[in-house]
């Protein structure tokens, strides 16, 4: 059966070990295209590729996310195996590595904190999913989103998503993380923030220019008659008993 190109993107389960032929290499990737569990894939790697086999072997680690090109070949037999046999390899992003601090002694209060923050990434990978879902990518334009835990992976591979989305939906994306970052900014100004003090001395300086007879005389003279009293009122609520000058209708 003809191999099927492919470009693969997902997880390194294990350490890769060398394959039955010299100079080979086998692996297993767990890929997430979506944030139903359902969606994942433990796909065979293999690659006779000198700088892919030293690559795997050299620069790669459980729980990197790789991605790997090459051809997919289906099974003749019900009972066969897939096989990704890769010619290209790239480390898109690494396993973070695990502290060296001592452990805190409260274990509960580390378990409550991860349980937190997966619930935290299930929610966001499910809102993302949701938002690719509201149209189909199109063949190589779409963005791909990888969201997963820091520190570790292990076992937490099912923590770990990938979310396809159009260019139109990242921008929108993009104008409302904007849109909250500057709510958060208003609700919460750093409080470190100092005024340049001549912005202060400007921003006085502008309001004790304002002459608020004369301002009074300017609306009053741009009133009609019948509506002056109701505008001194305001007027006086707004700014307290201001002396009323003469208008022009009353010269």
């Amino acid at each position: 059966m003809d191999a099927i190109p492919l470009a693969l993107d997902g997880y390194l389960v294990s350490e890769p070990v060398p394959g039955e032929q010299e100079g080979t290499a086998c692996w297993r990737l767990v890929s997430s295209p979506t944030d139903r569990l359902a969606d994942d894939a433990t796909i065979p790697c293999t690659s006779t590729v000198p700088q892919v086999v030293d690559a795997v072997f050299m620069e790669c680690r459980p729980g990197d996310l790789l991605r790997v090109t090459g051809h997919l070949t289906l099974p003749d037999t019900a009972g066969g195996v897939i096989r990704l046999h890769a010619d290209h390899l790239q480390v898109l992003r690494g396993a973070p590595e695990l502290g060296t601090g001592q452990q805190s002694a409260d274990t509960a209060t580390v378990t409550d904190a991860e349980a937190g923050r997966n619930r935290a990434i299930h929610a966001l990978a499910e809102a993302l999913t949701g938002l690719g879902h509201e149209t189909t990518p199109g063949s190589g334009c779409s963005i791909r989103i990888h969201v997963s835990p820091t520190g570790a992976l292990g076992s937490g591979l099912e923590h770990c998503h990938s979310i396809d989305i159009t260019p139109a939906r990242a921008h929108q994306l993009a104008d409302q993380v904007d849109a909250m970052n500057c709510h958060l900014d208003s609700e919460h100004p750093d409080p470190g923030t100092v005024v340049d003090p001549e912005t202060i001395a400007d921003i006085t300086e502008l309001f004790e220019d304002i002459d608020l007879v004369g301002l009074t005389g300017a609306v009053l003279n741009a009133t009609r008659p019948e509506y002056r009293p109701a505008v001194t009122q305001a007027l006086d609520d707004m700014f307290g008993d201001l002396p009323v000058p003469g208008t022009e209708d009353d010269q």
